[in-house]
């Protein structure tokens, strides 16, 4: 089974957007999705990096250089909508990806990686702590800006 990981294209973002509404139980709207990918592909620090097997999206996710000015953090990377079709998990896919996303974070200078990963999703946990990923003792708040 031969992968080929490269950087979301227009004409992927309608399956994208579909496996990431089947992997994390989202409803995502393709038009929203198409409207805020034009509006950021060429941006250098909104990554999306695709999965492709046979012309068909199986593996996706999403990184955001942060540049800062604070020595501690410098400048790091978060992932999120980390994915692999259910059909084709359990074959290295997730590992694959992740190799070409620290490609990507080393070659932006980033200091490390963080990942935001949603509670129910426990097997994609045990991959990424076996990829050398530590959970943090710290809290992940969110608050609706209205």
């Amino acid at each position: 089974m031969e992968v080929v990981f490269k950087s979301l294209e227009l004409e992927d973002l309608k399956s994208t957007i579909d496996l990431c509404n089947l992997c994390f139980n989202e409803t995502t709207e393709y038009e929203y999705a198409k409207k805020v990918f034009l509006e950021t592909r060429n941006d250098p620090n909104n990554i999306y990096i695709n999965g492709i097997i046979n012309g068909e999206v199986v593996a996706h996710a999403k990184m955001t250089i942060i540049k800062t000015m604070y020595k501690p953090m410098a400048t790091y990377a978060i992932l999120n909508h980390v994915c692999v079709n259910p059909n084709f998990r359990r074959h290295g896919l997730a590992t694959h990806l992740l190799d070409v996303l620290f490609k990507v974070a080393k070659d932006n200078n980033c200091e490390c990686i963080e990942l935001w990963s949603k509670n129910f999703r426990t097997a994609a946990h045990s991959c990424y702590k076996r990829y050398g990923f530590e959970l943090e003792e710290t809290g992940f708040f969110s608050k609706e800006v209205k």
